[in-house]
């Protein structure tokens, strides 16, 4: 378990990380939002697992979802509370744990399920199936699940979009992630924590091994990815138009190359 003590240490040490991240990467942030409010029902019972400092289960909640957080990291847990009490939103529950031990302490099944952190990292892929299986457990018969993936060629894109320079060094590297996608940290490879970078060819064949109909397959950014800042800095009603444009362009495989973060969603299937 070194792996998981060296990621929950990593988010320990920047508590306000994914927060501000997601301020940061406000495309994520928007096509991810209107994707869960597209496919969760009305008032759902929801578990958000590697949920963070909260980002997601607090808009949630803010809609009139019943939303229990769990995360690997006990101060994301810890600013999940504070960020909740500073909003006035009430969730049912907040749970520090590994995703892999989720079944020990959840009760009950849920409407939908958001396992949109535990792929980042998760690179046994033994334990990327245990994850899924106890996602899956947890799921009411027509329950959705929505699993987000770092695509394998999010660091060739990062690298082109901020230091095109190290083409050089790295270029061999980054191919390598396309074949496999085991990110781990060390002195020759700092920065990020330790990494699983999923092909996005992979995902639809990874997810037909458990009891879900496939509702979407879609990259999160798109073509929008290379652009970011300046679409962020956009007025609101050109920010949202391109938003809309890449929803509808970024089901196509073709657009996979593009993007950073992959989003599935499927229904579990009535038995």
């Amino acid at each position: 378990m070194e792996i998981y003590r060296t990621v929950e240490a990593f988010y320990d040490d920047n508590v306000e990380y994914e927060w501000q991240r997601l301020e940061r990467h406000r495309i994520e942030y928007e096509i991810t939002r209107r994707y869960l409010d597209i496919y969760i029902p009305e008032e759902s019972r929801i578990l958000d697992v590697g949920g963070g400092p909260g980002r997601y289960s607090i808009y949630l909640a803010s809609q009139g979802h019943n939303v229990t957080l769990l995360d690997l990291s006990s101060k994301n847990v810890l600013l999940a509370k504070t960020k909740a009490e500073e909003q006035g939103i009430q969730l049912e529950s907040f749970i520090h744990c590994n995703a892999l031990e989720l079944d020990h302490h959840i009760k009950g099944q849920f409407d939908a399920v958001l396992c949109m952190g535990p792929f980042y990292h998760l690179t046994d892929e033994v334990q990327r199936h245990i994850v899924i299986e106890k996602c899956v457990n947890v799921l009411k018969p027509g329950g959705i699940l929505f699993v987000s993936f770092i695509s394998a060629f999010a660091p060739i894109i990062d690298m082109i979009r901020g230091n095109p320079h190290m083409i050089l060094d790295t270029k061999d590297r980054l191919l390598d992630y396309l074949k496999d996608g085991t990110n781990i940290v060390s002195e020759e490879n700092p920065g990020f924590t330790d990494a699983w970078f999923e092909n996005p060819a992979n995902i639809e064949d990874i997810m037909k091994k458990y009891p879900l109909k496939k509702l979407v397959i879609t990259a999160i950014e798109g073509m929008l990815s290379s652009n970011e800042r300046t679409i962020n800095s956009l007025p609101e009603d050109c920010f949202n138009a391109f938003i809309e444009l890449s929803m509808k362009l970024s089901t196509n495989p073709m657009t996979w190359g593009s993007c950073e973060h992959m989003l599935y969603i499927g229904r579990r299937i009535k038995s």
